[in-house]
């Protein structure tokens, strides 16, 4: 299946790799506002064979692209998607959707209006490891916490490029920006959370507009507790973490790899080390993550079945951020049917 590709910022570079590592997929046009980025493109990846684009329009347009990949800024989202959902493309969609949580919504709601798949990418859904622990939760028992620890690091440079880390065109820092990933996975495996205490900052390491330094505490819809730290303010920055505690034994996800400590005694270690963009390059992780969701869309499409990770599953983790960043301005625990 031909896919085409709008957004030809940094992350550009996953998707090609994921792309010309595919036997199910290859690229067609490529799409960036500015000229120069699509040359740029073009001649950093040439056994992709790629075209350039002149235009959202073009692509939309084009009776041989199958699915579009939208990788832009998030402010840049719905009109995108109004453009290539009235053409009828299918869209797969870096996270976040877009910057708010009332936008997201209406980026989801438009695609479902109009008929058009839309999938995310929250590549760590794709994770081995959260995959198995997935299956084992019905095995652990019931959930009684749940820790939730994003130690990254990110130099000052990274916030320099003009917009990063602002309301405006990202929508947020921390949260939206890096945690979503692991925040997704956690509500996959937790349910959903009732309420939320939190406090949101900016650190001395930092001058950005928003929130570089994040806990929470959360209560979670089945009983069970929680807590949240996140930053790109842990120099040097270390692998994200999820533990989950159970009746019958606790789980931790960490970089790849999981633990089972069952409360009978044994245990269990599952998986590899693999690194995830923590420290100073954000970059810095493999391209099969990507590329399996990207596949998984690409098989959706031909089946008609949903992809792996729907527009409207996704919203769940925005207004998850949505209530954290309301609970810290209000300085107050807040429920999220309230929010």
């Amino acid at each position: 299946m031909k896919v085409a590709l709008i957004g030809l910022g940094m992350v550009s570079r996953t998707y090609a790799d994921a792309i010309a590592n595919s036997d199910r997929v290859t690229l067609g046009p490529v799409y960036a506002r500015n000229p120069e980025s699509r040359a740029a493109f073009l001649a950093a990846y040439p056994a992709l064979q790629a075209v350039e684009a002149e235009s959202v329009h073009a692509i939309a347009d084009d009776p041989e692209v199958g699915f579009v990949i939208v990788t832009t800024p998030p402010d840049a989202r719905l009109e995108i998607a109004a453009i290539l959902g009235q053409a009828g493309k299918p869209i797969l969609m870096e996270k976040p959707i877009e910057r708010t949580l009332e936008a997201a919504t209406e980026v989801v709601e438009l695609c479902e209006d109009l008929g058009v798949p839309l999938g995310i990418v929250l590549q760590h859904r794709a994770r081995p490891d959260f995959q198995n622990l997935a299956t084992q939760m019905d095995a652990l028992g019931p959930l009684i916490a749940a820790e939730v620890s994003v130690p990254w690091w990110r130099p000052q440079s990274y916030y320099d490029e003009p917009g990063r880390g602002s309301y405006e065109r990202d929508g947020g820092g921390v949260l939206i920006t890096q945690a979503i990933h692991i925040l997704d996975l956690m509500l996959a495996l937790t349910g959903s959370v009732a309420e939320v205490s939190a406090m949101c900052a900016t650190s001395a390491f930092h001058s950005m507009e928003t929130e570089d330094f994040v806990v929470a505490g959360l209560a979670f819809s089945n009983g069970a507790v929680g807590q949240l730290f996140a930053s790109t303010a842990s120099f040097p920055g270390t692998r994200e973490t999820i533990a989950v505690h159970c009746r019958d034994g606790s789980a931790r996800l960490e970089g790849g790899v999981l633990r089972l400590d069952w409360q009978d005694g044994r245990s269990e270690t599952i998986g590899e080390a693999a690194a995830s963009g923590s420290g100073a390059d954000p970059m810095a992780f493999s391209s099969d993550r990507h590329r399996n969701v990207i596949e998984d869309f690409a098989q959706a499409i031909e089946t008609g079945r949903a992809p792996m990770i729907t527009g409207r599953s996704a919203l769940e983790v925005h207004r998850l951020i949505a209530v954290i960043e309301a609970a810290s301005q209000a300085g107050a625990r807040l429920s999220v049917r309230e929010v």
